[in-house]
C-alpha cells in the first residue's frame, strides 16, 4: 500500500537524523570553544596571573596533550557504564572545570583545571561520537560525525572570537563562565534526549580486552596515521595565521579575527558537505579533501606576500581539509566496528596528535630561519602524506574485501 501524500517516504525519512545527534553536536560547539579561546585571551590572561605570555601558552598545549591521554583511558574506564551517565557525568566535570577556570586565584589552579577539562573533553568526545553513531544506520555515520565536527568548526567561527570579545571588555573569566552556562544548557539537552540505555549484560557485555583487539588490525593503524597527518597538515600552518597575516603580507592586526572568522565559516562548509557525500563515497571524498589542503598549502607557500589571495585561500584551506574530516572519522568506526567505544577514543587522540605535532613542525619551519610562510610548505608535505595513507587504506580495504568474498562467496557493499 503506497504511504500518503502527507507522510515522509521511507528514504526521507531514513534521511533524519535523531535530535540526540544535533544536542551532542552543541555539547561539542562548547568543548571546542574551551579548547581553542585561549588563542585570543593569553595576554590578558598572563598579565592577570603574573606569567610570561610563553608560560600562558602551555595552558593549550596542556589541552592537547590532556585530550591525547583522556580518550582512551576515559573510553576504557567507562565501557561497562550506560553511555547516556557517562556522557552527563563528563559533561558536568567539564563544566565545573570551567568554573574552576574561571575563579582560579593562582596559575597553578588554571593549569589543573585545563588538564581535568581536557581529561573531560576527551571522553566526552569519544562516548559522544560512539552514541551518535550507534543511532544512525551504517550508511548515516559520516552525516552524524559531520554534525559532531560542525560544532567543532562552529566553535571556531562563533566562539573563539566571542570568548575572544568577551575576554576584551569583561575580562578573560567572563569566557570561562561563558563556556560554564553553554555546558549547563548541553547537560540539560543530554538529559532531555539521548536516550537511556542500560549497560549490556551477557555476551553482548562490552569487554576492554576484545575491544583492544582492534589494534591488532593494521587498517586501523593506517586511520589513526591519516587522521593525525590531516590535523598535522592544517595546524603546522594555521597556528601560525596571524603572523603570516600582519608579517608577511602586511595586513593590520584587525584582520586577524576576520581571517580565522572566514577559515572556521570554510570549515563548516566543508564539513556539511563532506558529510553528505561521504556516505556515498568515503574514499573520493578522503582524497578530495586531502589532496585540495595539499594544493591549497602549496598556493598559499607560493602566494602569501598578496593580501587578498591569502584571506582567501585561508577561507578554502578550512573547506577542503574539513571537506575530509567526516568521512576520516566515519572510516575510523567502519574499521574498528567491533569497538565503537575505543574507534571514538583512538580518534580524538588521533587528531590531537597531529594538533599537537603540526605546531610543533612549524615552530621548527620558523625557528630554523625559513619564515613564516613556509609552514605552508611543510603543512602540504604532510597533507600529501596524508593521501598517501588513503592510497594504502584503499588498497587494504579491497584485499579485506576479496578475503571476505573467499570466506563468504560474495564481497559486502563497501565505501568507494
Amino acid at each position: 500500500m503506497p504511504a500518503s501524500p502527507d507522510e515522509p517516504s521511507p528514504s526521507r525519512a531514513s534521511r533524519r537524523l535523531p535530535p540526540a545527534v544535533y544536542v551532542l553536536g552543541m555539547a561539542v560547539f562548547a568543548l571546542g570553544t574551551s579548547e581553542f579561546m585561549l588563542a585570543g585571551l593569553l595576554p590578558p590572561l598572563a598579565d592577570d596571573l603574573n606569567v610570561s605570555i610563553p608560560t600562558a601558552g602551555l595552558l593549550i598545549s596542556a589541552f592537547a596533550i590532556g585530550m591525547v591521554i583522556g580518550a582512551p583511558l576515559l573510553a576504557a574506564a567507562t565501557l561497562q557504564l550506560p553511555r547516556r551517565t557517562t556522557l552527563v557525568v563528563l559533561l558536568a566535570v567539564f563544566g565545573l572545570g570551567q568554573v574552576v577556570g574561571a575563579v582560579a586565584p593562582t596559575y597553578g589552579v588554571l593549569f589543573a583545571s585545563r588538564v581535568v577539562s581536557a581529561l573531560a573533553c576527551a571522553g566526552f568526545w569519544a562516548v559522544g561520537a560512539a552514541v551518535a553513531v550507534s543511532m544512525v544506520p551504517v550508511n548515516a555515520r559520516a552525516r552524524a560525525m559531520a554534525v559532531m565536527v560542525g560544532g567543532l568548526s562552529i566553535a571556531n567561527i562563533a566562539g573563539v572570537p566571542g570568548g575572544a570579545l568577551l575576554g576584551q571588555h569583561f575580562g578573560w573569566r567572563s569566557s570561562f563562565w561563558a563556556v560554564a552556562v553553554m555546558s549547563a544548557v548541553a547537560l540539560v539537552g543530554v538529559l532531555a534526549l539521548v536516550p537511556h540505555t542500560r549497560p549490556a549484560t551477557g555476551a553482548d557485555r562490552p569487554r576492554l580486552r576484545t575491544e583492544l583487539r582492534i589494534y591488532r588490525d593494521g587498517q586501523v593503524w593506517l586511520a589513526m596515521v591519516t587522521i593525525a597527518l590531516f590535523a598535522a597538515a592544517t595546524f603546522c600552518f594555521f597556528s601560525y595565521l596571524a603572523p603570516v597575516l600582519t608579517e608577511v603580507a602586511g595586513l593590520p592586526e584587525s584582520w586577524v579575527p576576520v581571517v580565522l572568522g572566514l577559515f572556521g565559516a570554510g570549515a563548516l562548509i566543508g564539513t556539511v558537505v563532506g558529510g553528505r557525500v561521504a556516505d556515498g563515497n568515503l574514499f573520493g571524498t578522503m582524497y578530495a579533501g586531502l589532496g585540495g589542503a595539499a594544493v591549497v598549502l602549496a598556493l598559499i607557500a607560493l602566494t602569501a606576500q598578496n593580501p587578498a589571495v591569502l584571506v582567501v585561500l585561508s577561507t578554502l584551506l578550512g573547506t577542503a581539509a574539513f571537506l575530509a574530516a567526516p568521512a576520516l572519522n566515519a572510516r575510523m568506526f567502519n574499521v574498528a566496528n567491533a569497538a565503537p567505544t575505543l574507534a571514538g577514543a583512538t580518534t580524538t587522540s588521533a587528531f590531537n596528535i597531529g594538533n599537537t605535532f603540526g605546531p610543533w613542525l612549524g615552530g621548527l619551519v620558523i625557528s630554523a630561519g625559513f619564515g613564516y610562510a613556509r609552514t605552508a610548505w611543510a603543512g602540504a608535505a604532510l597533507a600529501l602524506a596524508a593521501v598517501g595513507c588513503t592510497a594504502l587504506q584503499v588498497r587494504a580495504h579491497r584485499r579485506s574485501r576479496v578475503v571476505a568474498a573467499g570466506v563468504s562467496g560474495s564481497a559486502a557493499p563497501a565505501p568507494r
